[in-house]
């Protein structure tokens, strides 16, 4: 891993690390909503090119409710998402970590959640065997929905396209991913 990689990947960790720890001075702002485990099913291309490599991520992410965020008459609200995970492919891991400001719908106490972003992903390997990302910077785009399965749990799907977007030229390939998450409401 080159040094701008290495020191990427410690400033977003310190910065997730800060944002999650309740005891942090941004506490009042940002307020931790929920945490939910993901795991791929599918990696149907939707998006560009089909991946040549077959990958697999797993992470954990937390979504935080942002200062500025009240729900509107309509149930839209705005929240961060952080996460930090695997991605495993052609014999290769990499640590990926994301931070994506999302739109959603739905009320918290409600049957159904959906949410939409766009936000960016750094990982700490970027060549999988004949599979070519660019670099370590990636854009994050992803669209989900959950709905509740259990007192403080829910279920939910979720599909998450990593792309540099022609960023480091045209030899490079993103990657789609569908996933399956629970998430426990705190």
């Amino acid at each position: 891993m080159n040094k701008l990689t290495n020191r990427l990947m410690r400033g977003v960790c310190a910065l997730g690390v800060g944002l999650g720890n309740s005891y942090h001075a941004y506490s009042l702002e940002l307020d931790l909503m929920n945490v939910s485990v993901r795991a791929r099913v599918s990696d149907e291309t939707v998006l560009g090119n089909d991946a040549p490599e077959f990958f697999t991520e797993s992470d954990i992410a937390f979504n935080f409710r942002l200062p500025w965020s009240g729900q509107s008459s309509l149930g839209w609200s705005t929240r961060l998402m952080m996460s930090t995970g695997v991605l495993q492919g052609a014999g290769k891991e990499a640590l990926v970590v994301s931070a994506i400001p999302e739109l959603v719908l739905g009320r918290e106490s409600g049957h159904y959640e959906v949410d939409l972003g766009v936000g960016a992903a750094l990982f700490s390997r970027y060549k999988f065997g004949i599979q070519d990302f660019g670099g370590p910077f990636q854009f994050a785009l992803t669209l989900g929905g959950s709905t509740p399965v259990y007192k403080s749990f829910r279920l939910g799907y979720r599909f998450l396209h990593y792309s540099d977007w022609g960023g480091y030229g045209p030899h490079t390939t993103g990657a789609d991913f569908h996933m399956i998450e629970l998430i426990h409401t705190l």
